[in-house]
């Protein structure tokens, strides 16, 4: 469809609209905010409410999540460690997607964070620290991208070992797997969107009945240990000066099982009446994932057994969980069943991450700002997917896995990549919205530029939450760099803060000698005052 002609039928849309006494349609009111943002809207809405909300939820699968990733905070906090690093990393998002949930619905756009950076930075810098938010942003989806099709590859050779002692896992083995599940997400986004929103329902009820398929056997079948055992027992396997510190560096364990909701804003021009549905998808997720997460802890930590022996299973099965599954089950049948299902969850969640980080890519490049932007904003003429941004995505994530070749420790760091990119993103918007809320600068539409949603915190409880959130956020960024043990070996260095350096020293040359002549912010594509 030509632009002029878009433009003629959306005009005409609005309107219609406008001529009659009734309220608009909500595909209609979609529109119209799109337009006020300045966007086309040339994305098909097959979202609703109940898709969305499974998409949200199985990115997130924060129960499946945290039996993958608390290896770290085990060595570096112990169970107690786990427990109370969990509640403080579930409470820290619950504070933090409330805001970019406010924030989704003043701007539902798939551009997310670097949109609402050009919306709320000083008009002098506003440019700049929106170009700079969205290289953070899109650093962190691809790396999770790669990282979620990394632990899921990874957890499917846990599970060969486990039930083959006598397999040894090359790294080349783990690249394949990783490839393997990268592609099915590949092939379940290039389907229609239409047919990925129904798959998404489908998901969530998977992930809430295999929640009790995985708890219930463990905890009947499991050996019982006391409440001291896990609400008081902390560990300090980095061998830190002090325990707390030890708490600190492994902080950060949880948080790979609880961000990446705001994959529903980055799918937000796919969604029916965006601005409502979104803020609700977002905070509903995170209390669900968060309520099933912390049940889960305690199921794995009270039917531990014998701690030791559970971290030394990190040496030959990958991930502890596994034996504890064995040992609960006392059946190495039952613990392969148990796994798998935690297995499906990871694909599914690929699956969602893939989609996301796809529009985030390309949403960036249809303002101009990332490289090779005419080509990575083709959409498909039939299904509008953008099919050059899951083939760049795809092709990322794949030249990523050959770091397993020379070390896989090296590519836990990639797994971080994504924690400091998105957290960065998080921290700059939620800072920059506390801003303007002490400035008294964000009023009522048509008072300002910067105006509510209809979904938002009543003050002074915004306030208060927004500046939780951005104490937290920098909490969480500053510990993601710190290595796992006071001892540092060139094997066993955080090099997460060389990667992200990196990708960000890359995105300021870009912009210097490139970006800076044509990106100027999220591009107004269409003005709804000249309609």
């Amino acid at each position: 469809m030509s632009s002029g002609k878009q433009d003629f039928e959306l005009r005409e849309r609005l309107k219609a609209d406008q001529a009659t006494q009734k309220e608009p349609k909500v595909a209609s009111q979609d529109d119209q905010t799109l337009l006020r943002l300045g966007k086309k809207p040339i994305l098909k809405r097959t979202f609703g409410f109940m898709s969305i909300l499974g998409f949200s939820c199985t990115v997130l699968i924060t129960w499946e999540g945290i039996l993958i990733v608390s290896t770290q905070g085990l060595l570096n906090g112990g169970p107690a460690g786990v427990v109370w690093g969990f509640l403080i990393d579930w409470l820290g998002m619950m504070s933090t997607f409330t805001v970019v949930a406010e924030l989704a619905s003043m701007a539902p756009v798939a551009a997310g964070q670097y949109h609402w950076t050009a919306m709320l930075a000083p008009a002098g810098s506003r440019s700049f620290v929106s170009y700079v938010t969205a290289w953070a942003t899109i650093a962190g989806w691809q790396a999770e991208t790669a990282s979620a099709a990394y632990l899921i590859g990874s957890l499917i050779q846990g599970i060969v070992v486990l039930t083959h002692p006598t397999y040894t896992p090359q790294p080349y083995q783990t690249m394949l797997f990783l490839w393997a599940v990268l592609l099915f997400a590949l092939f379940f986004n290039s389907i229609t969107s239409r047919a990925l929103a129904r798959f998404e329902g489908a998901f969530l009820v998977l992930h809430l009945v295999g929640f009790f398929a995985v708890l219930i056997p463990l905890v009947l079948l499991g050996p019982h240990g006391d409440a001291s055992s896990v609400f008081l027992t902390f560990l300090n396997g980095g061998n830190w000066s002090t325990q707390a510190l030890s708490f600190f560096v492994g902080l950060p364990s949880p948080v790979f099982a609880l961000f990446g909701a705001d994959s529903a804003v980055h799918m937000s021009e796919e969604i029916q009446n965006a601005s409502r549905v979104v803020p609700k998808a977002l905070v509903l997720s995170i209390v669900i994932n968060g309520l099933l997460g912390f049940a889960m802890v305690l199921a794995m930590l009270f039917c531990i057994g014998d701690l030791q022996t559970a971290l030394a299973a990190q040496e030959t099965l990958f991930y502890p969980f596994l034996a504890i599954f064995q040992q609960a089950t006392r059946s190495t049948a039952g613990a392969t069943i148990m796994a798998s299902i935690v297995v499906i969850m990871g694909v599914a969640s690929t699956i969602g991450v893939f989609a996301t980080t796809t529009r985030m890519l390309w949403s960036f490049a249809r303002d101009r700002g990332a490289p090779g932007s005419k080509f990575l904003t083709k959409l498909t003429t039939q299904t509008s997917l953008p099919v050059n941004a899951v083939g760049i995505t795809t092709l990322i994530s794949m030249l990523l896995s050959l770091i397993i070749l020379g070390s896989s420790v090296a590519f836990s760091d990639i797994v971080l990549l994504s924690v400091v990119g998105l957290y960065s993103s998080y921290l700059l918007v939620c800072s920059l919205l506390l801003w303007r809320r002490l400035q008294g600068s964000i009023k009522p539409y048509n008072e300002s530029a910067v105006f509510v949603g209809p979904w938002r915190v009543p003050e002074p409880f915004g306030t208060a939450n927004n500046i939780f959130a951005c104490i937290y956020l920098a909490l969480v960024f500053f510990w993601s760099f710190w290595p796992p043990a006071a001892s540092v070996a060139p094997a066993s260095m955080n090099y997460s803060v060389l990667l992200f350096g990196a990708v960000m020293l890359f995105s300021l040359l870009w912009y210097f000698f490139r970006a800076r002549e044509y990106f100027k912010g999220p591009i107004v594509e269409i003005d709804l005052a000249s309609m």
